[in-house]
């Protein structure tokens, strides 16, 4: 069974089920309790808060019960159930449970896998501004799925999720202006976005804008901002910074050269399984220049992996 990823050859991107923290007038109180009884750990007094929410049809309430299913908290892991409490929230227009039952479609989590269905919830997400719907919407049109492929259509919702300062919406965007996906090719564009990304520590963000000031591609060549950037993207363990940066080290670009630094940073590399590294491991022992590992393709999808909780 596919799962929802990225397209060819990208890494998965983590992201969260989110416990709503809104609350009305009249059972504000109830669900707060409840709320900071599941923050520490105390599912069953956040279930006895809840579960009359639930019963009055309070949708923040149902998808909270959702997500509790969906991470196995409090209730044994049991995803057709979450696919219910999500689906019950969703129709009464709640943007967080339209999203998540999307995601539940796209990844084949208590329902069977259907693209076409996890693109109707995302778009009614989407269209009440949440954000990771926004983004979830603009992968299924970037690759096809559920919809006929349509890049202009995908840089359209990346953007709303960009323009809301969510970082893997800014480098999606910015890949899609890298390469010339649904927008002219615009380099200058593409940094734009990848430093807005970057800033918030976005790894792969972090690494393209290293791999564009290098590269002199849309900005001054300017090798000491490159390893500025492949060092933020390398110390998250990003593989491929970690060879760049090796290669920065081994040659002396931006930095005094240092051939101990740059086995350090490939061996990091090679830790993870990097094949490549190997091979500018052996050239180093060779004394002879590494070979650079290219530009990280894009876009990434939303992955779910960890929940967390919103603001009030």
């Amino acid at each position: 069974m596919q799962r929802f990823d990225g397209i060819a050859g990208m890494n998965r991107i983590l992201t969260t089920l989110l416990l709503l923290t809104l609350a009305a007038p009249v059972w504000g109180q109830d669900f707060e309790r409840g709320l900071q009884a599941f923050e520490r750990g105390d599912y069953a007094t956040a279930l006895r808060e809840w579960h009359p929410l639930v019963e009055q049809g309070v949708a923040e309430a149902q998808h909270n019960l959702g997500v509790m299913y969906d991470l196995g908290e409090g209730l044994p892991r049991d995803y057709a159930k979450a696919v219910k409490w999500y689906r019950k929230a969703a129709e009464q227009g709640f943007a967080q449970a339209q999203y998540s039952l999307g995601f539940s479609y796209a990844n084949d989590e208590g329902v069977p896998q259907d693209y076409a269905e996890a693109v109707r919830w995302y778009l009614r997400a989407a269209e009440q501004g949440h954000a990771l719907a926004q983004i979830n919407l603009g992968f299924m049109y970037n690759a096809g799925y559920g919809v006929p492929q349509d890049y202009a259509e995908a840089v359209r919702w990346y953007r709303r999720a960009a323009e809301q300062g969510h970082a893997l919406a800014q480098f999606n965007l910015g890949f899609m202006y890298n390469v010339g996906y649904g927008v002219a090719q615009d380099y200058a564009e593409a940094v734009r976005w990848y430093h807005r990304a970057a800033e918030q520590g976005h790894a792969l963000a972090q690494f393209n804008l290293g791999f564009m000031y290098k590269n002199g591609q849309g900005v001054t060549q300017d090798y000491v901002q490159a390893v500025k950037w492949y060092t933020k993207a390398a110390e998250q363990g990003a593989a491929n910074a970690q060879i760049n940066l090796g290669l920065m080290y081994n040659i002396g670009y931006g930095v005094p050269q240092d051939y101990a630094e740059a086995v350090k940073w490939y061996r990091k590399a090679a830790e993870q399984g990097d094949a490549s590294t190997r091979f500018n491991l052996g050239l180093h022992v060779q004394e002879q220049s590494g070979r650079d590992a290219g530009l990280r393709p894009g876009p990434h999808v939303v992955r779910s992996c960890c929940r967390s909780f919103t603001p009030r």
